[in-house]
């Protein structure tokens, strides 16, 4: 867990080595560029040898060497390199890895305070990847979180949380550690974080007071009212708006300075001092000239208004931010803070105790009253309710839940009293996992966020270098310096990296959050990025589009049985019953699901299982034998029109099973007619049918233009009975799980001339796993295995093969809102700041434009929070 650390920007500093990463370097640090890596999986000195050859064959190291005993490697930059670099540190650990060993990782979650714009993510993430040791940062300005990711062991990790610490100090804002389980900021977090405090609305408020005077006059003058407050009144009422109300853009702007950065705290900064300081010079030179009855055009209007509106859209934007957070919070929030317990006391006797969950163990009883929440993970023990999972897996109607079925914590309890044996606990719950995984998600970038990190890292430098010859240029080219220096003042105060910067996070935030509300878990923001250009969508068939156990379909009673009509059917059935009453196979569950309620099978004796063929026994002195077609070859059997029903049944992709008859082993004939073939009583046909929505789900995802594939293990006859019912045109049979990736490449590949096709594979087993990470995009179903959940980008929180449509729809929508952002705040600054260098936008009018330009974004990637209710 990363706990809170404060660290004194005046005195922290980066460690020369990173902290943790070894017990004790490899030789003496033979100066500041040296670099540690700890390396696990070697075992003598050959090992020894090939690390130091796959490092010493790196561009730009002069000298490595590694020690066994501390399993850490050690080395030196050639000259004028730069060992410690994240490239480089990248590189060795690649070649470290490469070479047949490991550099353990260590993962970190920050809260970051005080970042405005796009440019103070470039400059967080430079400051965190100069730390020795991290492989990669990434900073979200609309979570205003940075992930790092951090090559060291785990005996580092307060050391390192304090280097990483001081590099974001050092750069000029906040930080704080996050509990990387729980995704809560420990004590200290920046305020940025927390919902907008009523003080910073009177700021606002305050600020427009002040400015209203000053602006006012431009408002009447168009009706015929001149009216202006003097000079030395417009100086007063404007200095308090721009040295105190904004004072933060001062502080920020001077922060970036000193770390030889920019942001749009500098910009305002600039841009207001400019305008406040040509009014200045203006009223003391009109002052000196003609005394107090001299009457100036000043402007102070503009300073002013420029610092209230920046801190109007500020203000609305972080509201704004705030309710793209609120599916995650909702989520937070179902998860409560006590449990109510059942212990064992001293003298045996069991008592309810209430106890914080953090208290509640593994194995515990947790007692859930009629309308309560869940607060664990856990197995039903005792009662049965009517649960509430809407929650967490999108489901509407509550269902039902009995003794020996699994409930998730944050589900709300119905009518009953249960009682659950604790599964999980703390940060393994579901729904820690969830609220991780959306975390998650909304923490990282997509790949289309790189093309904006590129343009801010240079945004700030030529927006000033425009300004600055946007006043020579009217300076020296018209001699109208005093307009040069208001569309220069204009030209700083219209850009806006802002917008840049929230464009693709505030959607991601939206766009996830809304699909966790619906029961998808987008774990990926570049699975959600890749879902909405999908061309084909790869199904497995047992589990997820069909139900996952075998039902009886058909029970055809033959020969002589067959004229008894339904008492013949329910005797094979009762027959069969007794023949499988004690196996556990998927067709003896199947078997036993239909015996009539209340009705008991026969008992069997000598019962024997014949590996590969079925089940043989004694049931009510007939000697009976169940099982395969290949069974009856065997034992002479003649199927006679029968089998030519069964190839039917196989045509429609049901498993075939025969109930026979020998004479009974006691009487005489059985030993004068020993090779006679057994008699045919009954016909059985097992199948696993089709989820219900399924064939509506593949008709909707080729409504959407995507094809459908069935890539499935069973057999031609199965696989392809179940693609006709469901609409399915591709249909790749009897694939084994090694080959099921390989058959993912297979469908990516196009015809001539066109691009390869996008693809996304939809399973829940193991032996999904290998195609679900070969896959573009993985999409899992939390019905089935955790090997699949991990292997995949996207899961599906309840086993609706219809979600699957639903999810790249969600993607097509947050794609466009991140489209439509990003298109909006590049026009806006191109389109902006030619327009006040050529003199058609005024300070104010500008200012405006900037300040509301962010919140237009964040609000247009809130309008995804209406996906669900456009359905």
């Amino acid at each position: 867990m990363i706990q809170s650390v404060t660290v004194d920007a005046a005195t922290a500093s980066p460690p020369v080595a990173t902290p943790g990463m070894s017990a004790a370097p490899a030789r003496p640090a033979a100066g500041p560029e040296a670099c540690t890596l700890p390396v696990d999986g070697m075992t003598c000195a050959s090992c020894v040898g090939r690390v130091e050859k796959a490092l010493k064959a790196l561009p730009g190291v002069g000298e490595a060497s590694v020690n066994l005993a501390t399993e850490s490697a050690q080395w030196l930059p050639a000259a004028g390199g730069a060992a410690g670099a994240a490239p480089h540190l990248r590189a060795a650990v690649g070649a470290i890895e490469k070479a047949g060993y490991e550099v353990p990782r260590q993962a970190w979650r920050l809260r970051i305070g005080g970042m405005t714009c796009a440019s103070c993510v470039s400059r967080v993430e430079k400051a965190l990847a100069r730390v020795p040791g991290v492989l990669e940062a990434t900073v979200n300005l609309a979570t205003e979180t940075a992930e790092v990711t951090w090559a060291g062991r785990a005996a580092g990790r307060s050391e390192t949380q304090a280097a990483l610490v001081a590099a974001v100090v050092k750069a000029g804002y906040e930080a704080a550690g996050l509990d990387v389980a729980e995704g809560e900021a420990a004590a200290g977090a920046p305020a940025a974080r927390r919902a907008p405090w009523p003080g910073e609305g009177a700021r606002v408020v305050l600020a427009a007071l002040l400015a209203l005077p000053l602006v006012a006059p431009m408002a009447l003058m168009p009706l015929g009212v001149h009216w202006m407050p003097s000079p030395w009144w417009q100086w007063a009422l404007a200095t308090p708006v721009q040295f105190w109300l904004g004072a933060r853009f001062y502080r920020a702007g001077w922060k970036a300075l000193v770390a030889g950065a920019g942001n749009m705290d500098l910009l305002v900064a600039l841009g207001t001092s400019a305008a406040y300081g040509l009014s200045v010079f203006t009223l003391l030179q009109a002052w000196q000239q003609a005394g107090a009855a001299s009457h100036p055009h000043l402007y102070f209007e503009g300073s002013a208004v420029v610092i209230t509106l920046v801190l109007l859209g500020k203000w609305l934007e972080a509201r704004a931010k705030r309710r793209t957070t609120e599916a995650l919070r909702a989520l937070e929030a179902l998860k409560p803070a006590t449990a109510r317990v059942r212990r064992a006391g001293r003298t045996g006797d069991t008592s309810e105790i209430e106890l914080p969950l953090a208290q509640v163990q593994v194995g515990d009883e947790v007692i859930v009253r009629p309308g309560e929440r869940v607060p664990v993970d856990g197995v039903v023990v005792e009662g049965a309710s009517h649960v509430d999972e809407s929650m967490l897996t999108g489901e509407s109607l509550p269902v039902s839940r009995g003794e020996g079925e699994r409930l998730a914590g944050g589900a709300l309890n119905g009518e009953g009293l249960l009682v659950l044996r604790t599964s999980a606990v703390g940060a393994e719950t579901m729904l820690a996992r969830i609220v991780r995984g959306v975390e998650s998600a909304q923490a990282k970038k997509a790949p289309v966020q790189r093309l904006v990190d590129q343009v801010s890292a240079v945004f700030v430098p030529v927006v000033v270098a425009v300004g600055l010859v946007t006043l020579l240029g009217w300076g020296l080219g018209a001699g109208r310096w005093t307009d040069g220096w208001l569309n220069a003042v204009a030209v700083l105060v219209i850009a806006c990296p802002c917008a840049l910067g929230l464009a693709t996070p505030a959607a991601i935030m939206a766009g996830t959050g809304v699909a966790a509300r619906h029961g998808i878990l987008i774990k990926d923001a570049e699975a959600l990025e890749l879902a909405q250009g999908l061309d084909v969508v790869a199904f497995d068939k047992t589990g997820t589009l069909t139900e996952g156990r075998p039902r009886l379909v058909e029970l055809w009673p033959l020969g002589a049985d067959a004229a008894a009509g339904d008492d013949s059917r329910l005797r094979a059935l009762a027959a069969a019953a007794a023949l499988m009453a004690g196996s556990e196979h998927p067709l003896a569950r199947a078997v036993r699901e239909v015996v009539p309620q209340g009705a008991a099978a026969p008992p069997a004796s000598g019962v024997r299982a014949v590996p590969g063929r079925g089940v043989e026994g004694v049931v009510q002195q007939r000697r009976l034998r169940l099982g395969s077609t290949r069974w009856m070859a065997e034992l002479g059997v003649a199927l006679g029109t029968a089998g030519s029903d069964a190839e039917a049944l196989q045509r429609r992709g049901l498993t075939v099973s025969w109930l026979v008859e020998d004479e009974a082993p006691d009487a005489p004939a059985a030993r004068a007619n020993a090779g006679v073939p057994p008699r045919l009583v009954a016909l059985l046909a097992f199948g696993d049918m089709p989820k219900r929505e399924a064939a509506a789900a593949v008709a909707r995802l080729k409504a959407m233009g995507l094809a459908c594939a069935l890539v499935s293990g069973d057999n031609v006859g199965s696989a392809g009975a179940v693609a006709r019912q469901l609409g399915i045109d591709e249909v790749r049979a009897e694939v084994l799980p090694e080959d099921k990736a390989r058959i993912v490449g297979e469908l990516k590949e196009a015809q001539r001339g066109v691009r390869p096709r996008r693809v996304a594979m939809v399973g829940d087993g193991i032996n999904d796993a290998p195609a679900l990470a070969a896959a573009d995009v993985g999409i899992a179903m939390a019905t089935g295995t955790d090997v699949a959940m991990h292997a995949a980008g996207i899961t599906l929180m309840r086993g609706d093969v219809s979600l699957v449509a639903e999810a790249i729809d969600i993607s097509r929508c947050t794609t466009r809102k991140i489209r439509q952002n990003l298109f909006w705040a590049f026009v806006f600054n191109a389109l902006g700041i030619p327009a006040a260098a050529l003199g058609f936008l005024n300070p104010v009018i500008a200012g405006g434009a900037m300040a509301f330009s962010s919140f237009l974004v964040v609000s247009n990637a809130l309008l995804l929070q209406r996906w669900g209710h456009r359905r």
